[in-house]
């Protein structure tokens, strides 16, 4: 009969390289075998088994051979942090849902797209449905172009067209960033599903940097150009008061 000790300790052994698989990742970035097998110290073979695995149960993602953080180790490795984020967000969310009647997104960076932690309902009959845990592309929401305005382009970002509408060249989408920098919020117009704008604004940590974005949705038949520019410094008042209860100094 296999003895239980030893098996347990070769458990233990295989959840130890898992976790440092994932903390070689964490702190690459992204890459292939052979930088992770350097920098863990793991043959490419067993490595490669960890992979497959940490990738079946959504810890780690892999595209054409590289590998980077998935969503679910994101999930699990944010759960502190954002629930403090959630405090500090939820009552402008609702404040903001409850005066415009319209619904309020809450999205942090994933990688290379847009993660929703949670969304306050407007109460319009035909109001939008974003559901936490869902992800968008950064260059063609509201909430991904702020992300991208204040935290940077991601190194191989796929500029996928959705609708016509949507910024598909990286000098046009520079330019979009430029103005989301200098106006303080971003406009998604159609980009991501036709018959959709909204307008969001970014949400400052202790540090200064830019943790999360909060979003007001609408059919854009209800919500026009000219209205979301209208309601744009609501949307980043409501920013603004969450940076404050995170913690977030102004310059003066």
């Amino acid at each position: 009969m296999p003895r239980p000790r030893r098996k347990g300790a070769e458990e233990v052994k295989t959840l130890e390289r898992g976790l440092s698989v994932l903390q070689a990742l964490a702190e690459l970035k992204e890459a292939g075998l052979s930088p992770l097998a350097e920098r863990t110290g793991l043959t490419k073979s067993t490595l490669y088994r960890l992979l497959q695995t940490l990738v079946r149960h959504g810890f780690v993602e892999e595209e054409r051979g590289v590998y980077r953080v998935g969503p679910k180790a994101f999930v699990v490795g944010q759960v502190y942090p954002r629930q403090n984020l959630l405090l500090a967000v939820r009552p402008e969310m609702e404040a903001l849902a409850a005066e415009t009647g319209e619904s309020v997104n809450l999205a942090v960076p994933a990688g290379r797209e847009a993660l929703y932690l949670d969304q306050a309902e407007g109460a319009r009959l035909v109001r939008l449905f974003t559901a936490p845990g869902s992800r968008a592309p950064l260059h063609a929401t509201g909430v991904g172009k702020v992300l991208l305005a204040f935290r940077g382009i991601p190194e191989g970002l796929s500029l996928v067209p959705y609708t016509p509408f949507t910024l598909t060249r990286l000098e046009d989408l520079k330019r979009e960033l430029e103005t989301v920098r200098r106006k303080g919020y971003a406009l998604d117009n159609e980009e991501r599903e036709l018959g959709v704008r909204c307008v969001a604004a970014p949400v400052f940590g202790p540090g200064g940097e830019v943790v999360a974005a909060l979003s007001l949705s609408a059919p854009a038949s209800r919500l026009s150009l000219e209205e979301a520019h209208r309601l744009a410094p609501r949307v980043v008042e409501a920013a603004r008061k969450a940076s404050l209860r995170l913690g977030f100094v102004p310059a003066l």
